[in-house]
């Protein structure tokens, strides 16, 4: 892989760029791999990437049904934040946010990370004694947070009005570390890298159904020809129950539609994310002007990627309350990503029932920001046979046992 640089720009810009190379290969299906992986979004892109990188797996395929990063890896909203309550929580989000800020380099692809921080508004004294907890777990966590008072968060995002008329700001948890990236960057540089390593990454090409033999995975079958491997990965959100299925387990999860749009572009008005959950409303202006707003799920389980009106209304009308500025705004265009939620709003990784089968799955509306950690993460049990430290609180097993990571509380509108 010929490495990006200045200078490799300045050298094509004079041969009218007919130098640059493909950033991954297209190879041919093979008949079988060490690992398969199910599904290259971020998560299973990065889980590639890692068993490449940290263990030396390199005879690897990625199969994706449709289009590299063409889920919810392109349809989110870009917010990477680590503030959450519980420990296990904090660890691994937190993992990730810090290989986010070194991530361009490493990968030697620009994904636009921008540490621009997150606030999280509290407007009801519920929520304000949430977040004081938050932060004190934070703190104990080594997590970097604080709280600001309603004249600090004026000061940081002049176009909010903190006197509402029905839900003033009393606070916010502030994290200065946190921010956006570029969702399709990141797809794109860990689908290059992982490539360069030897990884097949393979399009256009659905799974449609797992083989085994005495309760162990032997591979998958696939609109292409069948494919053997040793260990199978599913790492493909929303549709993780679909696939669990063909393999003969059920998971706790349920799918459903999480909604966010986007404004026409306008100048720059706001340097910051912020999220507003008692309204579950949220946020920040992109690169192009467009300001990026995000709201609830769906009240019912669906795989639809539509826009919904009655989120148009509730979210919009909230957040013309907060921010009176965007009221004459026009819409550019909505849409939904399909989500997997657990009971506890933490996600499913490890093994499962099926032998040399592993999952990652459950990241309700947190998957962009959880990437780089959960892809370490992952990586690192299936080359183990084992759950790491990051991964193995989020074991399937923890339902049946009853040990539960509730993330409610600081998930907000389980973002």
């Amino acid at each position: 892989m010929r490495k990006y640089s200045a200078f490799a720009i300045a050298r094509e810009a004079f041969r009218q760029h007919s130098g640059w190379q493909r950033a991954w290969r297209s190879p041919e299906l093979k008949k079988s791999y060490s690992v398969v992986i199910v599904g290259a979004g971020g998560h299973g892109l990065a889980t590639a990437y890692y068993l490449a990188k940290n263990h030396g797996i390199r005879d690897i395929a990625v199969i994706e049904k449709g289009w590299l990063g063409g889920g919810n890896t392109g349809r989110n909203t870009t917010i990477i934040r680590s503030n959450y309550l519980q420990d296990e929580s904090a660890a691994i989000y937190e993992k990730a946010r810090g290989l986010y800020e070194g991530l361009s380099a490493e990968l030697n692809y620009n994904i636009m990370f921008s540490p621009r921080g997150v606030m999280m508004l509290a407007q009801t004294e519920h929520e304000l004694r949430s977040f004081h907890r938050v932060n004190q777990a934070n703190t104990l966590q080594g997590v970097a947070t604080e709280m600001l008072t309603p004249a600090q968060v004026k000061a940081k995002v002049p176009i909010m009005e903190i006197n509402g008329p029905r839900y003033p700001v009393l606070g916010a948890l502030w994290q200065a570390r946190g921010g956006t990236a570029r969702h399709d960057a990141v797809a794109w540089g860990y689908a290059r890298a992982a490539s360069d390593l030897g990884v097949d990454i393979i399009q256009q090409t659905e799974v449609i159904g797992i083989t085994q033999v005495g309760g162990q995975v032997t591979g998958v079958q696939t609109t292409r020809g069948d494919v053997a491997c040793k260990k199978l990965g599913i790492v493909v959100a929303g549709h993780s129950g679909v696939l669990a299925e063909m393999a003969g387990f059920r998971l706790p999860i349920e799918s459903v539609s999480l909604q966010a749009l986007v404004s026409e572009p306008i100048k720059p008005c706001i340097d910051v994310v912020v999220m507003a959950n008692t309204v579950h409303g949220y946020l920040s202006q992109s690169d192009k002007g467009e300001l990026v707003i995000g709201g609830g799920a769906d009240g019912y389980n669906n795989y639809t990627q539509r826009g919904s009106f009655h989120h148009i209304e509730e979210t919009v009308r909230a957040l013309i309350e907060t921010f009176p500025i965007i009221s004459r705004l026009k819409q550019l265009r909505q849409w939904g990503g399909i989500v997997d939620m657990t009971g506890d709003r933490s996600p499913i990784i490890g093994k499962t029932p099926l032998g040399g089968c592993f999952i990652n799955c459950g990241w309700g509306t947190g998957g962009f920001k959880s990437i780089p950690g959960s892809g370490w993460a992952l990586a690192a049990t299936m080359a183990l046979g084992e759950p790491d430290k990051l991964a193995a609180p989020f074991g399937l097993e923890r339902f049946a046992e009853g040990r539960f990571i509730d993330e409610s509380v600081a998930a907000g509108v389980a973002h």
